[in-house]
């Protein structure tokens, strides 16, 4: 059994047991947390929701709050001395699926 979540503007397939790298959320480590459904894949075939499966429900536990890697972005404009370079990190949260309910 795998569920298409939405959260952060994106959308994941899930199964049981993994875990996953998304878009920060404003909770602590050892947090349950749930997702909007947006789609269920069972044995029997496809439930897809318009928007959302009705009575689905995918629940998970935060493992830690961290930040990714750094990218290094430099911009230049020719004939003007003009240079510039910053970092960014991207942060994100680290969630274990517990379970999914179709």
């Amino acid at each position: 059994m795998y569920a298409v979540i939405q959260t952060g503007g994106k959308q994941y397939k899930v199964t049981n047991d993994e875990v996953i790298f998304i878009e920060k959320l404003d909770a602590e480590a050892n947090d349950t947390v749930t997702f909007d459904v947006v789609a269920v894949g069972t044995d029997n075939g496809i439930k897809v929701g318009t928007p959302l499966v009705e009575g689905a429900k995918v629940t998970g536990e935060v493992v830690k709050n961290g930040k990714g890697k750094k990218i290094r972005v430099c911009t230049y404009k020719p004939k003007k001395g003009e240079k510039r370079a910053k970092g960014h990190r991207q942060p994100y949260t680290q969630v274990k699926i517990t379970s999914i309910e179709a």
